[in-house]
Parts: structure tokens; C-alpha cells; sequence
């Protein structure tokens, strides 16, 4: 009886944690009807399907298939192991070079001519979600709302909108925080340095934007790249986007903040 084991996956854009749940479900019920035996569960949560390489449940599938405890690799499709093409490849030839074959639901058993379309089509619809999202940031910002991120001062505004739709992108001013960002532009333009308003802030046990203490680097930021209290233009009724780029590094998995762009789109 050949053994399998199942993998499944939910990133965090609009799915919940039992969708791991409903994928074990429908496998298991494949398997049952093929007559496999089920050896090993694997399962990566709320984690992007744009890398392998930081997730634990396929690292931890990949050192089970090199030791042999299971033939088959079951997954209710192929984009739930993995959207980018260059993984979907390394993984194929790796379980191959193990002896596994992996099976889904949506493409049956799965071939090099599989990996080849199906990476392609992966990679694409990566490419064109980043540009949907990218597009969607820059009409909320031309309405004067936020394009993301949360801004000491302020806080998010959670409603829905007449037809039941999230509202995304609205702020309100946080009295208590705005009155610290008043205290701090006021010293400074007294003459204190940064390193001395942080020192004050922290005798007074306010907390900094991140809830420990605040630093000189909390205060004066970075100008080019607008960050910290003196820099953010965003307390001078300006709105900056699209200043930083991030690029994902493909050795490590992890966002780098690229050269800044000098194309900024400004709003006020």
C-alpha cells in the first residue's frame, strides 16, 4: 500500500486557519478512495506562497522524503505548495531524485510539463497581484487616505461602508499621542537634541511608538527616507508614497528595502 503524506497551506490574504482544516479534509478523502495509507501531516500557516525557503512544514517534508517515509506527496494544488516557479521546480526534482510523486487534487499527478505551465501561470498571477495591490494603494492615497502602515499619532478607523464593504485606509488623530508629537517638535525648535527629547519621554514613562523606549533614532529618523517624528511629513498634512521599493531577497525569503525613489507621488 503506497504511503503519502499531506501538506497544506493558507497564506494570510483572506483565508483563515481552517482552510488548513478543509485541505487535510478533502486529501484524507482522496486518499481513502486511491487506498494510501497516510504516514505524515505537513502544514505552513498564514505564510505567503511566494517561498519555500522560510517555510518549516516544507523543510520538514523535504528531510522526511530524503529518509524515505513516504511515496507520495499530496496537496490540493499545486499553488498550495508553492506560487514561485524557480520552487516549484527545486522541489519536483528533489522528491523525483527521493522517489516521491506528488499528487493533487486539482492536477492529478504532477509532471514537468505541470511545473513548467502551472510555475509560469503562478509567477504571473504574483506579478499582477503586486501591480493590482500597487494600484489600489495609489487610488487610496490620491483620496487622501493612508496606503498602509500605522503612523504614531493616529489610529486606524474600522468601519464598513453602505454596502458592507471594509473601508480601508481612514485615520483619526490619537489625542494623547498627537500632544506627545507636539512636545517633541516644540523642544526641538527650543534647541534640545533628539537624544535628550528621548531621554525626557522616557522619564516621563512615555512609551515610544514600538512600547519600549524611546532613542534619538525614534526621534530624528531618516530625512531622505522620511522616517521618525521630525521627518514624517505626514504631521505637516503631507502624504508620501511610494518612496521606498521592496524587493524580496530570493536567498533569504525576506523583504530589502531597495535605493530610494525619486519618483514619489505626493498628496496633501
Amino acid at each position: 500500500m503506497p504511503r503519502v503524506a499531506l501538506y497544506a497551506r493558507y497564506s494570510d490574504d483572506k483565508q483563515s486557519p481552517a482552510s488548513i482544516d478543509d485541505q487535510f479534509l478533502i486529501c484524507r478523502e482522496q486518499a481513502a478512495r486511491e487506498g494510501w495509507r497516510i504516514v505524515a501531516n505537513y502544514k505552513d500557516a498564514a505564510i505567503s506562497g511566494a517561498s519555500v525557503i522560510l517555510r518549516p512544514g516544507i523543510q520538514s517534508l523535504l528531510q522526511d522524503a530524503q529518509m524515505g517515509r513516504f511515496d507520495i506527496l499530496l496537496a490540493e494544488a499545486l499553488d498550495r505548495v508553492s506560487r514561485d516557479q524557480a520552487d516549484v521546480a527545486t522541489l519536483y526534482k528533489n522528491l523525483q531524485f527521493a522517489g516521491v510523486k506528488i499528487v493533487t487534487l486539482a492536477e492529478g499527478e504532477v509532471s514537468e510539463l505541470h511545473v513548467g505551465l502551472k510555475g509560469t501561470m503562478n509567477a504571473l498571477f504574483l506579478k499582477d497581484l503586486a501591480k493590482k495591490t500597487h494600484r489600489g494603494l495609489r487610488g487610496r492615497v490620491e483620496k487622501g487616505k493612508s496606503g498602509g502602515g500605522l503612523c504614531f499619532g493616529y489610529d486606524v478607523v474600522r468601519r464598513f461602508s453602505s454596502e458592507g464593504e471594509p473601508v480601508h485606509g481612514e485615520r483619526s488623530i490619537n489625542a494623547a499621542e498627537a500632544e506627545v508629537i507636539r512636545q517633541v517638535f516644540r523642544q526641538f525648535a527650543n534647541g534640545l537634541s533628539p537624544h535628550a527629547i528621548a531621554c525626557r519621554l522616557n522619564d516621563s514613562g512615555i512609551s515610544a511608538p514600538t512600547g519600549k523606549l524611546w532613542t534619538s533614532t525614534t526621534i530624528r529618523g531618516h530625512a531622505k527616507r522620511g522616517t521618525g517624528l521630525l521627518n514624517n511629513e505626514l504631521y505637516i498634512g503631507k502624504l508620501v508614497w511610494n518612496r521606498l521599493r521592496y524587493l524580496k531577497n530570493p536567498q533569504t525569503g525576506l523583504p530589502h528595502q531597495s535605493q530610494i525613489r525619486m519618483d514619489c507621488d505626493r498628496g496633501s
